[in-house]
């Protein structure tokens, strides 16, 4: 399993010692950042500054340190203009790691010691479930801590991790360009463009910051996105790009820079990059300064997370958590990481995620858990809550944190052994690092903790192709893909709604759609404009509303819209009122042919990757639309 510097690192750290040392300098002794201006939106690139010979080293000077690093089979049958190029690459490797590509070869080369020699990172810790809170949707508990985190909204900057391409899924482009649902097409970055717009709106801030880390194979993709779509509508300068460096892989246990064709091979360093670029470009400081209290981190193609995200932001201001990582009941088991306080013997203490594939074997080492990775007879679930990776910080701690420790985080390797010798790979291999493993680098005395969510209120990610989804249906597991995410995003609307008061059912139309079994519930998309989160939902339907869906019904609904009346729907209704324009529902019946879902055909697949990715089309029959594109208040009475 994976090695990590974690457990072993940080409490010399934090005691003011260092066992190994990644320096990296502070912002100001950074060579400039590349900004450059695109569609009015900042995009920064880090050119480091942090290798102990300073940001540059000419190319013979650069050529030693390669050597002296036991990298001279780098130079093996180049010419003059490769290694030249060779060195030029690896001059620019080195001014963007923290400590060079000095530190870099030290901190590999002791990770993968202790990986061949077995050394255990949680020798000695004792987990326990940590402090946190469950929340159920719905209860008056729920509605309190949700009401507050809408307070906060105003004083919270959000930060997209997007370095990643939908070629897993079947898809040529980036994954926060692909939609959320079939029936309007509107990509993932537009649906959280539109949530932080109305919480700016709802909140009364001024501007609320997003900033958004690219990699190589996203950053040129991301930016045209933007200017594409006009910047989803935010302001200028409301969203900073921050483009990710990659780290040399490595293809033995010596860390020897694999190469191709006469260059480094790198490979991502990993998401917990995202502190790194926050300290060096300045943002987490500067939001700081500016009044920012959380920072919330989240995924690109979790479509359904911004609902949940007052309540948890309620959460960490109840609590005062400096991290406040949101969770989901766990099936022991399941790739989920759990969230576990992790005490040890000399003293030391943390709160942090333990991967799923290290979860049993730690439990197991204890006493209190020796069962290992099993349910709690109570509730059918571990009794660790399950990461989905979606954190909230308080902003004064993040910011001093990453100062004190110019942005560094743990790092872990994961090689692949060849044989039983433990020198070489199957495939070259390289440091990570996470970014739910911030918590490591806290003082002890920081309050962390979780908040614990059902799963249809936050979590429905497109991590699969339709082929890989069909087989981990088959094998009981999540298909996690495009289907499943739009199934899912419709089943917590009409939940919204029900809860809102609304007489629809649970349960529309259902099939098996290339592989994939996939239950619906009435088609229904509510846009962030017709509300963000429950409450907002709940605030829609006023004193008179009597409004029924059916259950072959599908509901579109966008914008300031009010139901104060009798409202039914057999078929299907569009309203979409534009930015400035107030509907008022009061009476309105509609009848007509709906629409319907059904498997696709080939040559439709073929056609349409959109289609492609979820093996279905929705077939638009006829629609009652209602669209209001001028400011004013509107009745309908029909």
């Amino acid at each position: 399993c994976a090695f990590r510097t974690a457990f072993r690192g940080v409490h010399e750290k934090t005691s003011g010692k260092c066992v190994e040392t990644r320096t990296c300098q502070p912002l100001s002794s950074y060579a400039p950042c590349a900004v450059r201006a695109l569609g009015h939106i900042p995009v920064l690139r880090i050119r480091g500054g942090g290798a102990a010979m300073g940001a540059t080293c000419k190319p013979q000077e650069m050529k030693t340190k390669l050597l002296e690093l036991g990298q001279e089979h780098l130079f093996v049958g180049l010419q003059p203009a490769q290694e030249e190029k060779l060195l030029e690459q690896a001059g620019e490797l080195n001014s963007q790691l923290p400590g060079g590509l000095d530190a870099y070869v030290a901190t590999a080369r002791k990770l993968l010691k202790d990986s061949a020699e077995g050394v255990n990172p949680f020798d000695g810790f004792t987990p326990t479930v940590p402090h946190g809170e469950c929340l159920s949707a719905g209860t008056p508990e729920f509605y309190k801590t949700e009401e507050l985190g809408m307070q906060h909204v105003k004083h919270t900057g959000f930060v997209l991790v997007a370095g990643g391409l939908g070629e897993r899924l079947g898809y040529r482009g980036i994954k926060i360009a692909l939609p959320l649902y079939e029936t309007d097409r509107k990509p993932f970055m537009q649906h959280y463009a539109e949530h932080i717009l109305e919480m700016q709106r709802k909140s009364g801030a001024e501007m609320i910051p997003l900033a958004i880390m690219t990699s190589d194979d996203t950053h040129a993709m991301t930016v045209e996105l933007f200017k594409d779509h006009n910047n989803f509508g935010l302001a200028d300068g409301q969203v900073t790009f921050m483009k990710q460096n990659k780290v040399p892989a490595l293809k033995d246990s010596s860390a020897s820079f694999d190469s191709k064709e006469g260059m480094i091979d790198t490979k991502p360093h990993g998401h917990g990059d995202v502190h790194t670029l926050m300290h060096q470009t300045g943002l987490a400081r500067s939001w700081e300064q500016k009044g920012i209290k959380w920072v919330c981190f989240f995924q690109d193609t979790n479509g359904i997370i911004f609902r949940a995200l007052p309540s948890v932001i309620g959460v960490s201001a109840t609590h005062s958590f400096d991290v406040n990582s949101v969770c989901v009941p766990r099936t022991p088991g399941e790739a989920v990481g759990g969230i576990c306080k992790l005490e040890h013997s000399d003293g030391r203490s943390y709160t942090v995620n333990v991967e799923y594939n290290q979860l049993d074997s730690l439990l197991r080492s204890t006493e209190k858990y020796k069962g290992g990775d099993v349910a709690d007879p109570k509730t059918g679930c571990s009794p660790f809550p399950g990461n989905i990776n979606i954190l909230v910080f308080g902003a004064k701690r993040y910011a001093d944190t990453l100062d004190k420790t110019n942005g560094v985080m743990n790092e872990f390797v994961n090689p692949k052994y060849a044989d039983a010798s433990k020198t070489t790979f199957k495939k070259p291999t390289r440091l990570e690092c996470m970014m739910q493993d911030f918590p490591l680098l806290l003082p002890p005395e920081a309050p962390v903790g979780f908040t614990q969510l059902d799963r249809w209120l936050c979590f429905s990610p497109v991590k699969n192709n339709l082929v890989d989804a069909a087989a981990k249906a088959s094998s009981g597991l999540p298909p996690e893909c495009a289907g499943t995410a739009e199934r899912d995003a419709m089943y917590l609307n009409t939940k919204m709604l029900r809860m809102a008061g609304v007489k629809i059912p649970e349960e529309g139309p259902k099939g098996t759609y290339a592989g994939v079994p996939l239950s619906f519930a009435p088609l229904c998309v509510l846009s962030p404009a017709f509300g963000t989160c429950v409450t907002d939902v709940k605030d829609r339907m006023g004193k008179g509303a009597d409004v029924e869906i059916s259950a072959s019904s599908a509901v579109l609904l966008d914008g300031d819209i009010q139901f104060e009346g009798r409202v039914h729907v057999d078929g299907a209704l569009v309203i979409k009122a534009m930015r400035g324009a107030k509907v008022v529902v009061k009476s309105l019946e509609v009848k007509n042919k709906g629409w319907s879902l059904r498997e696709a055909t080939e040559d439709e697949r073929k056609a349409d990757e959109m289609v492609n990715m979820r093996g279905y089309k929705i077939d638009k029959h006829e629609t009652k639309e209602l669209v209001f594109d001028k400011a004013g208040e509107y009745t309908v009475e029909e």
